[in-house]
Order: C-alpha cells, then sequence, then structure tokens
C-alpha cells in the first residue's frame, strides 16, 4: 500500500497542502470531538444498493459531499441539508464517524484551526437538480471509491472513514 492510500491514524497527523497553505489533518473517533472552529460535516453517502455517492465541483476531482453549518445548526442537521443540497439525497439514517481536524500551518490562514464531522449517511437518492457548486454525482461501488478519490488531498483522511463506516478492510 502506498504512503498515499495509506488510511489516516487517529491522532496523528498528516501534512497535506492545499491552496496554496500547509495543513496538518488528524483523524478523531467520534467519542473525541477535537477543539477548533466548526467546519461543517461531510457524508459518505450508501444507496439502498449499496453504491456510494461521490459529488464533483470542477468535473475532475471527486469526493464525498460536505459542507458548513448554517447558524446554529448541529453536525447532524449540516449533514442532512449539505447531503439534499450537494448531492440530491436525503438521509434516512446517519452514524457519526469520526471528525477531522485541520489546523494551518502555513499561509494566509496560519493558526485558523477547523473541525469537520465526518458521517455514514444510508440515502435515498433524489431527482439529480443540482442547485449549488456541485457539478454532478456519481454511483461507485465501495471497493472502486478510492480510485475516484486519488486526486484529493485527504485520501488518507477519506480512507479512515471508510474503514470506520465498514466499507473497507484495514
Amino acid at each position: 500500500m502506498s504512503e498515499k492510500s495509506r488510511p489516516a491514524i487517529e491522532y496523528e497527523a498528516f501534512q497535506v497542502e492545499t491552496g496554496g497553505q500547509d495543513v496538518l489533518v488528524t483523524w478523531f473517533p467520534p467519542r473525541d470531538v477535537p477543539e477548533g472552529q466548526r467546519h461543517g460535516s461531510g457524508g459518505i453517502c450508501l444507496t439502498d444498493n449499496g453504491e456510494v455517492v461521490l459529488a464533483t465541483q470542477d468535473g475532475e476531482t471527486w469526493g464525498f459531499p460536505a459542507g458548513r453549518p448554517e447558524g446554529s445548526e448541529s453536525w447532524e442537521e449540516t449533514l442532512r441539508r449539505e447531503m439534499r443540497e450537494e448531492a440530491c439525497v436525503e438521509v434516512r439514517e446517519a452514524k457519526l464517524l469520526g471528525f477531522s481536524r485541520g489546523e494551518c500551518i502555513r499561509g494566509h490562514e496560519k493558526g485558523l484551526v477547523l473541525v469537520r464531522s465526518i458521517w455514514l449517511a444510508k440515502v435515498e437518492l433524489n431527482e439529480w437538480v443540482p442547485e449549488h457548486e456541485t457539478l454532478a454525482r456519481k454511483l461507485v461501488q465501495p471497493e472502486g471509491v478510492l480510485g475516484e478519490l486519488a486526486l484529493d488531498v485527504f485520501l488518507p483522511l477519506h480512507h479512515r472513514a471508510l474503514i470506520a463506516a465498514g466499507l473497507l478492510k484495514e
């Protein structure tokens, strides 16, 4: 297994470069909400057919749908709204898998610490009517998800989330 595809390890930071900044990213289990600014929720959306919903904002890189909270939304309220907006799905059941914590160590946001909740969401597909920044969605078998996420700098984090969801083995 290559270093890039190695799953993140609990509490062990790995460094990524994104948006011209260096960020230390750490996976936290669901029982341990890390300190930092709430930055929303992301979901591994699983259909009744066992397929994972991926979304793209640029037509090239694919990822799990995610977004930021509005007002005083809870982690789960943010998840449900964002999955509707970004992936055109309804969340029927949600299970918190863990949290990602990103600490900017170089760049214009140096010192900023953002926390995102990561969920397994059992979903029902709605008609594809994109209303926000998402250009497309696609359905992928769990064993093919890492290949689709290969361009994502957060691949170790997503790999850990797929393991926590029981969709991949360690």
